[in-house]
């Protein structure tokens, strides 16, 4: 067992395991993202932001996550009036503190800032964050049961990518992420490479941001929403907000709950999500707010379904889902088999829904956020604003996990626990209890240097995190059928105790100056104190040998960029930025023995962001190169060797385009390189220099397009196309994960809301939608600290949803 396998997982701690008005027209009629351009929302204003948004729709964002710019600054884009259609059709117009805290817009910030809004939520189908995040160009997700809601881009993937909500970091990825449904959220924001400038250690590939819906101020707004689909599952969530009889109090509230069954026979997921806020106007100058939220998920997982021998006896081989050469890893060292022919590897199409987890397999996750905070503005160049924070959350996991196909030639001296022609199976339990406190405040301010336009903001931030874990040590495993496998009970358990305390201290700075109306320059830099300490037990409750240990990094991080808006809504850009994590990109897995030391990341960046004179069309373009030093890789899930260097390079492109009113097309392509440098085993000699880190495809692609059909009850018809080059498995490539296609299509109608018995209901749509309409076989994601399986792809199914606002 390995020691890298089970610590990189969500918490098998330590052990074994982004000129002319006609040029313009034409460029963005060749683009077409699911930011498709969208028809005006009723005009409500903000209150209480975090980041001023241009479209009328109703935002009021929370202090944690959109610095309010101050009203003095001319380079803000002034709110638009009522009537006029503000929103642009890849969000652009959006300021998110995702890519900076000085209040810019995702188009004056000088690098690749990605927003899809609810609107386009709905109108995709998106019900989970990984739903969502696949929509992004260049990203691709996996639910895999260890390290749910992670992602993959530019190269990276894992911890290597932050996750954060409303603005907040909670820990590396694998062991914190989450299932989550999209109903409760305003929108998901990416800022693509590396990102520790804003969000701290980790940040390579990338952050990713979850924004919650917030109060507006104006009429009260209602909604109501649900679904079910032919795996009979369901959704349904209820939502509202507005202006109270309280002069100044403003409120949203929104539950969801979500129960998505499992093509793998007895497999779901259970979601509950209940949130709410105030945000209270004490008068012009001085604003507070309070945020409560409470998740909820109870899972069934499906770990995964084993890669067999092409040509082993009784295989039925599919076709399009994996290639390759077959390798056993677990549970003793790779065997090609007793007459070395059968190398080449495949899915069995007897198991393609077939679950080996134990009967009585369970997982679940509790989250509690409570924020509160207050915005102060001395005068218009100066703003004060504060958030406090507290972070509680339970996870537990008690499943078999491994289940990995021997064909050990069972003869006299072979591994003790390998079955010839059957499925070796082992199991895991852990169980997380996490508390985080933490607080972030931020002043900002306008002013002039040497007559030049300049805004600045200082960032002071802190949190202690208590982050204790218990965990099986027995392993237990057996192993099963390949075809009928009697699943059984999980059996003994014995757990030891791992106790990890990280404390952050971070002041960030950030600066824009004006040089001309149409160029700036845009810094800032980052320094981070970071504090580790780690105690562990073993199962009798005796102190483990080299345990407790502490250790302090201290990371400095920025960026350095430009704008230039060389003709009207023609933006080109610049960037170049670096980023810090400790080894291994997961301080909560650190050993005493690990090297304690820290990755560096930087990245070169340039692109242009174009949006059409009349809001129609728009397009952005980026061009970038990211390398990560000093990167600690896991081999096969077994051990922890050192790969000097990570090398990504690649481009994104992504369009959209409303020709008419009723017309939207939307397009994104994704292309990267993304090898190993100087990875040579530091076990086995193996040079694994010029390879692929796992779940990276070269290319990923999204496309689509909708009509609206303008009749009494106007109809819109639509589809998208996904595809998906090849992945590999784990860091040797010798697995591939063959590229995929998927199509999907759907239709909805607006009910007349005169032609309803109640007239207090505004808008009514009823929907349908079909996913993986070809009902395409493909491994959607691959886990390299379980290599002997892959995840599938879901099946053909179909989808009917309700959707109301009153």
């Amino acid at each position: 067992m390995s020691q890298v396998n089970g610590g990189r997982k969500r918490g098998r701690v330590n052990q074994s395991r982004t000129g002319s008005r006609s040029s313009l027209t034409l460029l963005a009629l060749l683009a077409a993202s699911p930011g498709a351009a969208e028809t005006a929302r009723p005009t409500e204003s903000t209150e209480l932001p975090r980041v001023v948004v241009t479209s009328p729709r109703p935002s009021g964002r929370s202090k944690a996550t959109r610095p309010r710019p101050a009203p003095a600054a001319p380079v803000q884009t002034a709110a638009p009036t009522p009537a006029a259609p503000t929103t642009t059709p890849l969000n652009t117009n959006t300021i998110t503190e995702s890519g900076s805290r000085l209040g810019l817009t995702a188009r004056e910030t000088p690098a690749t800032v990605e927003i899809v809004d609810q609107q386009q939520i709905k109108e995709q189908g998106y019900r989970t964050t990984t739903d969502t995040a696949q929509g992004f160009p260049g990203v691709t997700a996996g639910d895999g049961p260890g390290a749910a809601a992670n992602f993959s881009m530019r190269g990276f993937s894992g911890t290597q990518i932050n996750t954060l909500y409303n603005g907040i970091k909670i820990g590396p990825s694998e062991m914190t992420n989450r299932i989550m449904d999209t109903y409760n959220l305003d929108r998901v924001e990416i800022l693509k490479g590396p990102a520790s400038l804003l969000s701290g250690e980790g940040a390579t590939g990338g952050a990713v941001n979850y924004v919650t819906k917030a109060p507006h101020t104006g009429p009260i707004l209602n909604e109501a929403f649900t679904g079910w689909d032919s795996i009979n599952g369901f959704r349904f969530g209820a939502g509202s907000g507005g202006s109270t009889n309280v002069k100044g109090l403003d409120y949203r509230f929104d539950i969801s709950r979500t129960n998505l069954n499992g093509f793998i026979d007895d497999t779901y997921t259970k979601l509950f999500n209940v949130s709410g806020q105030l945000n209270y106007r004490v008068n012009d100058s001085f604003k507070v707010w309070g945020a409560a939220e409470y998740k909820e998920d109870r899972d069934r997982f499906y770990w995964g379904t084993p890669i067999v021998p092409k040509n082993f006896p009784g295989v039925v081989p599919t076709s399009g889902i994996v290639s390759g050469r077959w390798t056993q890893n677990y549970p003793g060292p790779d065997f090609a088999g007793p007459t070395g022919t059968l190398n080449l590897a495949t899915i069995d199409a007897r198991t393609l829904t077939t679950n080996y987890n134990v009967l009585d397999n369970k997982s679940y996750g509790k989250e509690l956020w409570l924020r509160g905070g207050f915005e102060y503005t001395f005068d218009n160049n100066v703003t004060l604003r504060s958030q406090a924070y507290a972070y509680g959350a339970r996870r537990y996991w008690h499943n078999n996990e491994i289940n990995a196909f021997n064909d050990t030639d069972p003869a006299p001296g072979t591994f003790c626990c390998q079955v010839y022609g059957q499925v070796y199976r082992e199991r895991l339990t852990v169980d997380h209890d996490q508390r985080t406190y933490g607080n972030i405040t931020d002043l900002s301010w306008n002013s002039r240097i040497a007559g030049m336009e300049n805004r600045s903001v200082v960032t002071l931030s802190a949190y202690r995190t208590q982050f204790n874990v218990a965990q099986d040590t027995v392993f237990g495993s057996d192993n099963v059928d390949l075809i009928n496998p009697v699943r059984g009970l999980y059996g003994d358990e014995a757990d030891e105790h791992i106790r990890t305390r990280v404390s952050n201290v971070a002041l960030s700075f950030e600066d824009r100056l004006k040089i001309t109306p149409t160029f700036a320059l845009i810094g800032g830099i980052r320094v981070e104190g970071i504090e580790l300490s780690r105690i562990r037990f073993d199962e009798d409750g005796k102190l483990k040998a080299n345990y407790p240990f502490s250790k302090d990094f201290t990371p400095v991080t920025g960026r350095i960029g430009y704008t230039w808006e060389a003709l009207p809504g023609v933006t080109f850009y610049s960037q170049y930025a670096t980023g810090a994590d400790p080894a291994v990109a997961n301080i909560f897995i650190l050993r005493p023995t690990d090297p304690l030391l820290l990755t560096t990341s930087r990245t070169y960046e340039t692109g242009v962001k174009v949006l059409s004179w009349d809001k129609r069309a728009e397009t952005t373009f980026s061009v970038y190169d990211i390398e990560r030093d000093n990167v600690y890789q896991s081999k096969s899930g077994h051990r922890v060797s050192v790969a000097a260097k990570v090398h990504a390079k690649g481009f994104e492109w992504a369009g959209a385009i409303r020709p008419t009113d009723e017309w939207k097309l939307f397009a994104n392509i994704a292309i990267v390189s993304s090898k190993y440098e100087n990875f040579i085993d530091q076990d086995t000699g193996d040079d694994f220099t010029g390879k692929t880190p796992p779940n990276v495809p070269r290319i990923v692609l999204n496309a689509g397009t909708s009509y609206r059909f303008p009749t009494r009850w106007p109809v819109e018809v639509g589809g998208t196309v996904r595809h998906v080059g090849d992945r590999f498995n784990n860091d040797d490539n010798q697995l591939i994960m063959n590229a995929y296609t998927l199509f999907d299509a759907f239709a909805f109608v607006d009910v007349n809301p005169r032609d309803l018995g109640w007239q207090g209901v505004k808008n009514t749509r009823i929907g349908f939608r079909v996913r993986n309409l070809t009902d395409k076989k493909y491994a959607v994601w691959g886990d390299p600290g379980y290599p002997d399986q892959i995840l599938l792809g879901a099946p053909r199914s179909f989808e009917v949803s309700a959707a109301f606002k009153w």
